[in-house]
């Protein structure tokens, strides 16, 4: 290993295709550098990085390192930390990149913590101010906005999906050299054993045209029958719900919007009891009309809202249902 760079984007080439995430990140990394960070390298790690390590250097205009790692084939969190950690130690870089995923929050605080590194987690944004390069992320359950700097050596980001669009290779811009490396890795205490197509009744959240969602607001498991109803008395509509009712196993993953699950864009979404936290809000916010029921009006949904509802969605729900059950009165 011997090229070394100042922000190193790290990219999951385990799949042997570029994820479209990917461009944002490197939009992110790209505007990193022009506050002036410094030299910007692509890392993809994987058994078939070479394809996608090529690509990078040619959409993006910047060098490339595919990291080849013969067997990897699936994404593993400890064959990650047992090759990154060392090669990261000795490149040092002053940033690493890489999603704000499930993957990506995973892998990026453990690598953190064995170089003993700074690690901001979540960001949205960034900027300079005073000759110092902040970022900010969601507090607060997205009700204020922070702005953190470091002084860490070397400083782990992850970014948020969503939140920085790629604009194509700089003007002027060749294509970047890509290096390739073969890498040994093994692991210890995982393997991978295989994939488990979800069962039958799966759903397809892109296909609704309205999506009434459910977030811990909602209080108890019983209270989703009142968005089953109200999803019911709508056209084309489908029921949907914040990662932690899926957590609680209120509804099947298959019906979760956010980073880690769904992105969806209908004509109207229905926010009940969702406190609008930065990893839903990516996944709705091409949202045409925004619907937001909720008790706290500085709930951030209520800032992503067009209208918002502060009243409680058992109070609010069922008179919403007795008037759609009632024939319109004549003129």
């Amino acid at each position: 290993m011997t090229q070394t760079a100042d922000i190193i984007l790290v990219v999951n080439g385990t799949s042997g295709v570029v994820d479209p995430v990917t461009y944002e990140m490197l939009a992110f990394a790209m505007r990193l550098q022009t506050l002036g960070a410094g030299h910007l390298q692509v890392w993809v790690l994987g058994e078939s990085a070479d394809g996608p390590a090529h690509e990078l250097a040619r959409e993006g205009g910047v060098d490339a390192m595919a990291l080849q790692c013969p067997g990897m084939s699936h994404y593993y969190a400890e064959g990650f930390l047992s090759i990154l950690a060392p090669i990261l130690r000795t490149a040092a870089p002053t940033y690493v990149v890489t999603a704000h995923t499930s993957s990506g929050a995973e892998w990026a605080p453990a690598v953190a913590a064995r170089l003993e590194a700074g690690c901001i987690g979540g960001i949205d944004g960034l900027g300079l101010e005073d000759g110092r390069i902040w970022f900010s992320k969601d507090r607060y359950g997205g009700k204020v906005k922070g702005r953190f700097v470091t002084d860490a050596a070397t400083t782990v980001l992850t970014v948020q999906p969503g939140c920085f669009k790629f604009e194509g290779r700089p003007e002027g811009n060749g294509t970047g050299q890509v290096t390739v490396e073969t890498i040994a890795w093994k692991t210890e205490l995982t393997r991978f054993q295989g994939v488990v197509p979800a069962t039958g009744g799966t759903i397809n959240l892109a296909d609704a045209a309205i999506i009434v969602a459910a977030g811990n607001g909602i209080g108890d498991e019983e209270n989703l029958q009142l968005i089953h109803q109200l999803a019911a008395r709508l056209p084309k509509a489908m029921v949907a719900g914040t990662r932690i009712v899926c957590d609680r196993g209120w509804l099947g993953y298959d019906r979760q919007v956010g980073v880690t699950g769904a992105t969806v864009a209908p004509a109207l979404y229905i926010a009940c009891g969702i406190s609008g936290a930065s990893q839903h809000v990516q996944g709705m916010r091409g949202s045409g009309f925004v619907i937001a029921i909720n008790t706290d009006p500085q709930a951030a949904i209520c800032a992503e809202a067009d209208v918002c509802v502060v009243e409680d969605l058992k109070e609010f729900i069922p008179v919403v249902l007795e008037i759609c059950g009632k024939p319109l009165a004549k003129e």
